[in-house]
């Protein structure tokens, strides 16, 4: 059965930094993987993404500070996200575009506050 489970929310001080990871089963992560986010009252938005080529997007508000990788072995993809602000406060969701189908995860709460 595919499956994607995000970890690694918390809460964290401005300018601390966090890493999530997404951990795939029933499929590789050597498809299109991606990070979205949703803010309470926000709609999802897309953070970042890996392609299989190994290309990387990432959102305005975040380029500089977060990196998305990828450990195919593992089945995992991570988002390392540094520098975090107030506005990085929201749920973050894993995404995998694959040949069957794409599927999401069911979240991990990142709150930044003092």
């Amino acid at each position: 059965q595919e499956q994607l489970v995000e970890s690694g929310g918390a809460l964290v001080q401005p300018g601390g930094s966090l890493r999530l990871s997404c951990v795939a089963s029933g499929f590789t992560t050597s498809s299109y993987m991606a990070w979205h986010r949703q803010a309470p009252g926000k709609q999802r938005e897309l953070v970042a993404s890996i392609g299989s080529s190994g290309t990387t997007n990432y959102a305005d508000p975040v380029k500089g500070r977060f990196t998305i990788s990828r450990d195919n072995a593992k089945r995992t993809v991570y988002l390392q996200m540094n520098r975090l602000k107030a506005e990085d406060t929201a749920v973050y969701y894993c995404q995998a575009v694959t040949l069957r189908g794409t599927y999401w995860g069911q979240g991990t709460q990142v709150t930044v506050s003092s």
